[in-house]
């Protein structure tokens, strides 16, 4: 649920073929930023069909995660042929830790390269001390 303080009415006809981009535009140029808890309403020329805007506060655009995401997006048809369902899961963990690695502030061979070294004589009861968001980027 998103709560919604006010709603606004475009009162110029907008190109529903537009995508998001384009409404926010609209919004910006009009109230300078698109304000939190707000919905933007925009309707066609015949005014028979609606796109609704909503701002929630915390952000339109999702380009921080489609960044982090796309490397691993891009080769996805290499990892097809992982050879079974048992090492596709083992290349997602290990992928998952380079990504958390990164985001935490490590260089990824670093990282990997010192808890390789680490994990042999690491008790059970400590292995999460070697994950990245635990451990002080150097």
């Amino acid at each position: 649920m998103i709560r919604v303080d006010s709603i606004w009415l475009a009162t110029e006809p907008m190109d529903m073929r537009a995508g998001t981009e384009t409404a926010l535009a609209r919004v910006v140029a009009v109230f300078g930023a698109a304000k939190p808890h707000c919905a933007y309403l925009f309707a066609n020329r015949r005014a028979n069909r609606m796109k609704v805007l909503v701002h929630d506060g915390v952000g339109i655009w999702h380009n921080w995660c489609e960044n982090q995401i796309r490397p691993w997006a891009l080769g996805r048809s290499n990892w097809l042929f992982a050879g079974s369902l048992r090492s596709g899961k083992r290349a997602a963990a290990i992928m998952s830790l380079i990504q958390s690695a990164r985001l935490n502030g490590h260089d990824p061979y670093a990282y990997l390269k010192d808890i390789l070294t680490r994990l042999p004589s690491q008790r059970a009861s400590e292995i999460a001390d070697l994950l990245p968001h635990n451990r002080v980027a150097v």
